[in-house]
């Protein structure tokens, strides 16, 4: 009996122990609760595509016959993002496991049969024409998820080509792919990092995740020999990784000039029905006010007490801390901060957190930096984290689980059809939560110095996600432009485009910040360069985030109510349209100007502060 006992509580323990290890980790078995479950839905799929086949040349048949297409679409797709999220989740825990890269490319093929199979439905919707579907929409009421799917099919008719020549485009998906693919298993998996020795002798393995811990380390000579090592590793590979992003550019320029858009911008902004006004203005605007940028790094320069600033001082925090935020703390912050939008908010957060959607720590062969997976629609959205213990660590959980929320809201109130929204608007709700930290941590900072620090911080956060991400959108249409008129894209071409920008940006040729040659090979890290116009959707959110911030800080009436409004509407319009209702217009300079008042109002207060310390301590 007492073998019996020890061994039931030795079991208990070790049951524990387990668990403990796993809380941080994805709960994946809320998908699906075994690769073999995995698996036999994956071929269950694949063997119903063959059901599509029904549809094609039947949809204008009556309206039952077009609902009855719709709801297998609709089915079809949700059950492929489910199985595709899995594959994909699994492999960026460790992107080296051969395994869970099988079973994503296997994922990536079944994609690329799927959109075979379903190439024919916007010809078909087009040939249809406008009054029959219409009519259709009128006499079924169970249509209505899907109408605004089907008024975008028309709208862009223009660019829909004939169904032989969409199965083409469909069947050239995974040939599209390669380029990103290349990139990712390079930059992830097989990037032979340096290691370098710190000047407190610790050993240090530069992979990205390390990377984003130790450029902001106190010690100078220690900064330079990061950027130095890890610069230095990427210059080695310009060659290749121009290769795979001048692939990426003319993957865009096929697709765009296949569907005859006059450039590969609009035929991206027109997906969502962005005017390219938006894009324009939001560089033109932030070119005419590099002074702002400027005046911070000549802040930072002052905080630092750097009188050569260079690219390697742009990471260090502004006022050092001794503050530790493990990932428990970061959670209770989050839900401090996001409590003015509601207890029905906080509380599904905090269930959340106990309920492992989150995959909190770095791992050898993890995927770097952060996101938020909402493509489960029936499940709950996942968060994977790099958690490094820092306040930065502490933002970027508020950013993304911002982005949680919008997916979880979004799916509980939207059909599948119309849940899915648009980056455009996503990452309002991400910056937003940002925003709202801030706001609590400078109502907890307990001194000046502490002030500082998070004013510091959001200073760094307006330059990262305001002006670096508009430099880089910059940087795309930059080398979109001049691949469109044919000039060839290589590493020391692209490499000699970006040095341009970066040191416009940080003030070189001023003497604000020196941009030393090895850097300006920065262009080949970013993953963002092969999304397609992506990362301008960061600099125009965050214009808008800040005025919805602004609202609910100050207790407007209706402020809160509109911005759930916003995050639950899913993708049901345009979000353009969404924004523009919520009266936030992102082809006008009036969104851009507010983030430049704001960034000038926050180094008021610092310089206030530091005016202040110097005037004490003058003799």
């Amino acid at each position: 009996m007492k073998k019996i006992t020890t061994l039931l509580v030795t079991m208990t323990l070790a049951a524990t122990c387990i668990a403990q290890e796993n809380k941080d980790t994805w709960n994946l078995d809320d998908i699906y609760p075994s690769v073999e479950a995995w698996s036999k839905a994956k071929n269950e799929l694949e063997a119903g595509l063959s059901n599509i086949d029904q549809c094609q040349g039947s949809l204008g048949e009556s309206a039952t016959k077009l609902l009855e297409c719709s709801e297998l679409l609709n089915d079809t797709f949700k059950t492929y993002s489910r199985i595709s999220s899995y594959a994909g989740m699994a492999s960026d825990i460790d992107t080296r496991d051969a395994a869970t890269q099988q079973r994503r490319t296997e994922v990536q093929i079944l994609g690329s049969k799927l959109s075979e199979k379903v190439s024919f439905i916007d010809p078909e919707i087009l040939e249809i024409g406008e009054p029959k579907l219409a009519g259709f929409i009128s006499e079924l009421a169970a249509l209505e998820p899907y109408r605004h799917r089907i008024e975008d099919t028309l709208r862009q008719s223009k660019h829909v080509l004939d169904a032989d020549a969409e199965a083409m485009m469909a069947a050239t998906s995974m040939i599209r792919r390669l380029p990103s693919n290349t990139y990712r298993t390079l930059a992830n998996a097989d990037m032979p990092w340096p290691t370098v020795k710190l000047s407190n002798g610790e050993e240090v393995r530069l992979d990205q995740s390390a990377y984003t811990k130790y450029r902001s380390v106190e010690n100078r000579a220690d900064r330079k020999l990061v950027f130095d090592s890890f610069w230095g590793k990427w210059k080695e590979y310009e060659r290749t990784m121009g290769t795979t992003l001048a692939g990426q550019v003319n993957v865009h320029i096929f697709s765009q000039r296949q569907r005859n858009y006059a450039n590969s911008l609009t035929a991206a902004l027109d997906n969502n029905a962005i005017p390219e006004a938006v894009y324009r203005m939001l560089i033109s605007e932030t070119g005419n006010n590099l002074d702002t940028l400027h005046r911070y790094f000549r802040l930072r320069g002052r905080m630092l007490d750097i009188d050569d600033l260079r690219y390697f001082d742009i990471y260090p925090s502004l006022v050092e801390t001794d503050k530790e935020f493990p990932i428990e703390v970061g959670k209770q912050l989050t839900l401090e901060a996001t409590a003015p939008l509601g207890s029905a908010y906080t509380e599904v957060m905090s269930s959340a957190f106990d309920s492992r959607w989150m995959d909190v720590y770095p791992g050898a062969g993890k995927r770097s930096g952060a996101y938020m997976n909402g493509s489960v629609y029936d499940v709950h959205p996942y968060v994977l984290m790099n958690y490094n213990d820092d306040y930065e660590s502490v933002s970027t959980l508020a950013h993304e689980w911002g982005h949680a929320m919008h997916s979880y809201l979004a799916n509980k109130n939207q059909p599948y059809a119309t849940a899915s929204y648009s980056i455009f608007t996503a990452e309002i709700a991400s910056t937003f939560n940002e925003a709202l930290l801030l706001e609590l941590m400078l109502k907890k900072a307990e001194d000046d110095e502490e002030r500082l620090f998070y004013l510091g911080n959001a200073l760094e956060a307006l330059r990262g996600t305001y002006f670096r991400q508009t430099m880089f959108a910059e940087f795309e249409l930059a080398i979109h432009d001049r691949a469109e008129t044919g000039e060839a894209l290589t590493g020391t071409k692209l490499t000699e485009i970006y040095a341009e920008l970066l040191r416009r940006y940080h003030g070189h040729d001023e003497g604000v910040m020196t941009i030393d040659d090895l850097y300006t090979v920065e262009w080949a890290y970013i993953p963002h360069f092969y999304y397609n116009f992506y990362v301008y959707q960061y600099a125009t959110s965050l214009a808008a985030s800040s005025l919805f911030a602004e609202a609910v800080t100050q207790g407007r009436p209706g402020a809160v109510e509109n911005f759930m409004k916003l995050l639950k509407a899913g993708g049901s319009d345009y979000p353009y349209d969404l924004l523009k209702r919520a009266g936030v217009d992102m082809a006008t300079e009036a969104p851009y100007r507010a983030v430049f008042t704001r960034m000038n109002a926050i180094m008021d207060q610092i310089e206030t502060i530091l005016d202040k310390r110097e005037a004490n301590t003058a003799p």
